[in-house]
């Protein structure tokens, strides 16, 4: 990440912060740049192995494409 992303993920958070517990980032284990999509991703993966739900996805400009949630439903 450059000096423009590494900005740009302090400001997201701050913003997110700001959102309290109801904030997509809220629970985040790692976050991931992806600078082909130029977005962030909040990872909720324990130990990067272990994952009940998709990341959150948030593009620099911070606007959320994806509030991420869970990978299984419970319905079969």
């Amino acid at each position: 990440m450059g000096r423009e992303q590494l900005a740009a993920l302090a400001r997201i958070i701050e913003e997110q912060l700001r959102q309290g517990p109801n904030s997509p980032v809220i629970g985040a284990w790692t976050i991931r740049y992806d600078g082909a999509r130029d977005v962030l991703l909040f990872d909720k993966c324990e130990d990067g192995v272990y994952c009940e739900e998709r990341p959150a996805v948030i593009d620099i400009g911070g606007r959320v494409l994806d509030r991420g949630g869970p990978l299984l439903t419970g319905e079969l």
